[in-house]
This record gives structure tokens, sequence and C-alpha cells, in this order.
């Protein structure tokens, strides 16, 4: 009896119907990002990432920090290991080696303990790149504190004694970010400040001369090294973006139209 009035089977599915549309733009995603890869690393032309300010601007301030004779100061972000410290850490690789071939004083300070040895790493093998090993300092690469405040008290400080001439500020930050940018602008620093703290940004943007706003710091590390993998990596994303962007017109024009915008959800649920 239980058997006869079980439900007929229906095949395995490998995710939910409504879902459709989504592995549909998931797989084109995968398909964009394989071909500019391939297209990039045979030096076949690809659409070029846009000029970014506030990166343009990273070799401006460590050379007027070179002509001072003072020092720059970067640092990752409060948080641990994540996008925006990914991110983050690809610009400082470029920073440092700047700051290496310019013999300018990179000071690199971090709040998170697992970050503070990957930025040391970073920065001696950017100096080592650089044809100058001997100038890398161990202790210019600093942890301060993994109390919020704490390191930002320890930072105001450095701006005190050591009065860096730049201040990079990349990665993500919380109820900080005015204190840090505010120190910095009274210290003189030219700021180039990035964080995609929608609640934080507009700090950065009031008080640094460069700010990269939201995803521009994830495009950082593609626009500074040219890599192929990453710049065509960059470059399909941004493809899929516009693509979504093109059909949620379309679909607000079709819902206009047809007076009912039930109709396009029923199609895409479909």
């Amino acid at each position: 009896m239980v058997l006869a009035g079980a439900a007929p089977a229906k095949g395995i599915l490998f995710f939910a119907p409504e879902m459709f549309w989504d592995f549909v733009l998931v797989a084109l995603l995968f398909v964009l990002v394989y071909v500019m890869i391939r297209r990039a690393n045979a030096g076949l032309p690809i659409p070029p990432i846009r000029k970014i300010a506030g990166l343009e601007a990273i070799d401006e301030a460590i050379g007027r920090a070179t002509e001072m004779g003072r020092p720059v100061h970067f640092t990752p972000g409060m948080s641990g290991f994540g996008p925006e410290t990914y991110a983050a850490l690809a610009t400082l690789s470029y920073v440092a080696k700047t700051a290496a071939q310019y013999d300018t004083r990179l000071i690199v300070t971090n709040r998170q303990p697992t970050v503070h040895p990957v930025t040391a790493e970073i920065v001696r093998q950017a100096y080592l790149e650089a044809g100058r090993p001997d100038a890398f300092n161990q202790d210019d690469v600093r942890y301060l504190s993994d109390w919020q405040f704490g390191y930002t008290s320890a930072v105001l400080g450095i701006f005190r004694r050591e009065k860096p001439a730049a201040n990079l500020m990349f990665g993500y930050w919380m109820a900080e970010a005015l204190i840090l940018g505010e120190a910095g602008a009274e210290a003189g620093c030219i700021q180039v400040g990035a964080n995609t703290n929608v609640f934080q940004i507009h700090f950065f943007i009031v008080t640094c001369d460069y700010t990269l706003i939201g995803e521009e710091q994830f495009a950082a590390s593609a626009y500074l090294s040219k890599e192929p993998m990453l710049t065509g990596t960059v470059v399909a994303q941004d493809m899929v973006k516009i693509l979504i962007g093109l059909l949620l017109l379309a679909g607000s024009v079709w819902a206009t139209v047809a007076g009912n915008a039930d109709k396009l959800v029923k199609f895409l649920s479909q």
C-alpha cells in the first residue's frame, strides 16, 4: 500500500528549477573568465581597465615622500584575511617595490597578528626583487594591537613622531576611518584611502586626497600589476555586470509595458 501510494520519481535535479537563470549567469561568467584569460595570455586585445585616480596617485605620493625625505605609511586595514585584505596585500607589493626603487622608507602597520608576518614577507620580497635586500628594515613592519582603537592610537603616535609624507589606507575600515583620515590630513600627508564599508567610505572621501570606492579596490591588483590572469578576470566580471544591468533594464521596460510584473517573475522562475 505504501509503495503503491508513493509519488512517481521525477529524476535527480542538480539544482532547484527556479535557480536556472542563476546557473546560466554563473556558467557564462566562468566561460568569459576563461576566454579573457586566454586572450590576455596570448597578447590578444581585451577591454582595458579604466584609469583609477587613486592608484595613479600612489606613485605621486611615494615621489613626494622621497623628495621630502620622509617615510610612507601603509596599512592593510582592520580585518583578518578576506577579500579586502587580499586586495590590500596586492597593493602593498606594488607600494613596497616602488618605495625600494626610490629608496624611500616604508612603514607598514598591522592590527591583525595573522596578517603581520605576511606583510613582512611581502615587503622583504619586494626589496629583494628591486635588488636592494639590504635596505629592508624588519622594524618598519609593525604589529601594533589587535584592539581597534589601540591600533588607531598607535598609528596616531606614528604620525606625530615619524611624520610620514604619505598615508596609504587599503582594506576594510570601521569607526576608526574618520580618526585616521583626520590625523593624516593634520600631519600633512597625501592620503589614498580604499574601503568597501558603505557606512564609513564617506569619511575617506572627505579626509583623503584620493578614494577608491567599493570594487575599485579589488581591481587594484590587476591595474597595478598588469598580470594577464588578474586583468582577464576583472574584465570578464565587468562584462557580466554590464549584461546583468542590461537585463534589469530590459526587464523593467517589459514589466512596465506589459503592466504586470508577475509575468516576468513567472518566466524567470521556470
